[in-house]
């Protein structure tokens, strides 16, 4: 594991917003980049677990400075990307502040429910919380105001040379995909809900990046996926990271295979900070299950710009969001 951390610039002065933050990846994400000088908005649905979190990064990396080392600092955000209520208060706060240098999109189901579940405005529970609410999310950040309004010229919240970028996944190369029937009001199942909305939001961050050039807007847009990270192979963090001894035994069984979720986090931070990075490109570990950051091929229906356009003009009816961007 030489290769473990991966160097991080100097991001003194950078201000980063993480979704999903009290846990797993996007903890781990989120202290590295405060370790690293940056301001990160933790962003997840439960106060008590972002506080958590916050206080855990406070305690054990923004301390750092008091020794010489590099400390930025972190502050919270409730956001429950299931509910599109929560996601437009999330950018009405956001709103007042600086602008933001990059935001990454990490918050989602993963142990989706066993029956079909709907969000607080009808749409399908995983597809809503994985990618619909980060989509509204994305749409406000960029400048909608809220549900139906257009974009506004000068209201982007991400300054110039910002990344977004998009967790994506392995799953997307084990399962089909079907715009038309992404809310699964007909054949239902656990696993079919997680790997297509993680299609969908691979889908979407490629259009993205697509239509950014397009525009002329001065922000990338990158796909990245950790691997195959799990709790079992990742270091306790009391109140963030906590697997019991038979999790911890059962996952040390696929060492060969699997890294912790820390590691995990270090393609997505390559992807949001390295300079080599370009828009529109995909990055994973480099022996695809674990490993350092390398760029990689995603699957061809999650970059087909035909079916991305497509993803893009459900996501937009979904949430009631037009989403043109302005440049």
């Amino acid at each position: 594991m030489s290769w473990y951390p991966v160097p991080l610039p100097d991001l003194t002065g950078r201000r980063y917003l993480v979704t999903g933050a009290n846990a797993g990846l996007g903890f781990f994400t989120s202290a590295r980049l405060v370790g690293a000088g940056a301001h990160v908005v933790l962003s997840g649905r439960s106060p008590e677990r972002l506080e958590t979190a916050a206080a855990v990064i406070r305690e054990r990396v923004v301390a750092g400075a008091d020794r010489g080392e590099l400390g930025g600092r972190v502050s919270t955000l409730v956001i429950d990307t299931a509910s599109l209520d929560s996601v437009r208060a999330g950018v009405a706060a956001l709103r007042g502040e600086p602008q933001l240098d990059g935001a990454v999109l990490n918050a989602g189901m993963v142990h989706t429910p066993g029956r079909r579940l709907e969000s607080p405005d009808g749409n399908e529970l995983v597809l809503a919380t994985n990618v619909l609410g980060h989509f509204a999310l994305l749409a406000g950040l960029f400048g909608a105001a809220g549900s139906g309004d257009e974009l506004v010229p000068g209201s982007r919240r991400f300054a110039d040379g910002a990344r977004v970028i998009t967790l994506g996944s392995l799953s997307t190369k084990l399962s089909t995909f079907r715009v038309e029937q992404l809310q699964l009001e007909r054949g239902y199942d656990f696993w079919r809900a997680y790997a297509q909305s993680k299609i969908a939001g691979q889908s979407i961050g490629f259009e993205l990046d697509r239509r950014l050039r397009r525009a002329g807007v001065p922000v990338a847009s990158v796909v990245a996926h950790p691997g195959y990270a799990i709790s079992g192979r990742t270091p306790t963090v009391p109140g963030v990271n906590e697997p019991s001894r038979g999790d911890r035994f059962a996952d040390a069984l696929q060492a060969a295979w699997a890294q912790g979720k820390h590691r995990g986090a270090e393609p997505v931070l390559h992807a949001l900070t390295a300079a080599e990075v370009a828009g529109g490109e995909f990055w994973g570990p480099r022996g695809l299950v674990k490993g350092e950051p390398a760029k990689q091929q995603p699957t061809r229906v999650s970059s087909d710009p035909v079916i991305g356009a497509k993803t893009w003009a459900f996501a937009e009816l979904a949430t009631a969001t037009p989403f043109t961007l302005v440049g």
